[in-house]
């Protein structure tokens, strides 16, 4: 018995109907959806923010190419010479990635710019060369977003490269924090990682397997 102003309680099975109801016509609409899709690309995709994770999403990017056999080229703008989770993993596929760790630490490690620049314009040398090579499917560049905030690199000549050089089946993965507005104006995808919390604000220091 329901007051006259409640509406009764639905059985089990007449939830399960509403809700098959529901899905059918969710599917529906996406499936109407997913049939405009019709453009295969290379895309270009910006990593940003000051969120952790960025790395770890092109890394992500990486295993899932891997997983569909195709080749994958990495260049490591920033990254210095301690050992990585990723690195380690990545050299069981030697057979179709490529990495190439080109950077000897962030700019307050080495304390020297010049050096810093050498560093970075060989690490978008080998990168571009990469792209250009024909012979792989995704490329990611690690903290290339790094050394474009510092003006390592010019971004004009880096965004004039992306938009009328890079191969139009390549995927190319960017990462790092402040990423410049001419890049982002150009990419296909862009990602702003935000920070709720990090453990480093609390005294945990750097953890294997959480951030290298």
């Amino acid at each position: 018995m329901t007051a006259d102003n409640e509406k009764p309680e639905l059985t089990e099975e007449e939830l399960n109907a509403r809700h098959a109801e529901k899905m059918r016509k969710k599917k529906a609409a996406r499936d109407k959806i997913m049939a405009t899709k019709t453009i295969e690309k290379g895309l270009l995709i910006v990593h940003t923010g000051k969120g952790k994770g960025k790395s770890t999403a092109g890394f992500g990017m990486v295993f899932r190419s891997l997983g569909h056999g195709h080749k994958v080229g990495v260049v490591q703008f920033v990254k210095g010479r301690i050992e990585t989770g990723e690195r380690m993993a990545l050299n069981r596929f030697s057979d179709l990635v490529t990495i190439k760790r080109m950077g000897e630490g962030f700019t307050w490690e080495t304390q020297d710019r010049q050096r810093d620049i050498d560093a970075a314009e060989q690490a978008w040398e080998a990168a571009k060369e990469m792209i250009l090579s024909g012979d792989y499917r995704l490329i990611l560049c690690d903290e290339l977003n790094i050394v474009l905030r510092y003006d390592y690199i010019d971004i004009a000549d880096v965004v004039d490269f992306l938009k009328n050089e890079k191969p139009d089946d390549v995927h190319v993965v960017i990462t790092g924090r402040n990423a410049k507005d001419e890049l982002i104006e150009i990419a296909d995808l862009v990602t702003d990682m935000t920070q709720v919390k990090h453990p480093f604000r609390s005294g945990v220091k750097p953890q294997e397997g959480i951030e290298f």
